[in-house]
């Protein structure tokens, strides 16, 4: 997968997406998404790198408990052949749901 069919797919959503953190002062209103790659595992054969698989993260952040919007991430990943698992939690301090997905992806070009 390219990096740019990884943002297209995020945009798909329709909603406000950006890499790692929103600049201060440009945070959207919710919801919203932010994407990373916290860990790369190279493929290996030969004493080579033949793949470079990365953990992709995709965390979505609403107002409140939102099917409707979990669904659309949701089927931007199904549309493109992606597994991934799930995990929520509510952070208290910014009064805000989180849903994590969790998945990987091979990074070509």
């Amino acid at each position: 997968m390219k990096r740019a069919e990884i943002i297209e797919m995020l945009n798909s959503t329709g909603l406000p997406v950006t890499y790692f953190q929103w600049q201060v002062g440009q945070v959207p209103p919710l919801p919203y998404l932010v994407y990373y790659y916290p860990i790369m595992t190279p493929e290996t054969a030969d004493g080579k790198n033949h793949a470079s698989v990365y953990q992709f993260n995709v965390e979505l952040y609403t107002k409140n408990k939102s099917f409707e919007t979990e669904d659309l991430v949701e089927a931007a990943f199904t549309d493109k052949g992606i597994t991934f698992t799930k995990d929520e939690s509510y952070i208290n301090d910014e009064h805000m749901y989180e849903v994590l997905y969790i998945t990987e992806v091979i990074i070509d070009g």
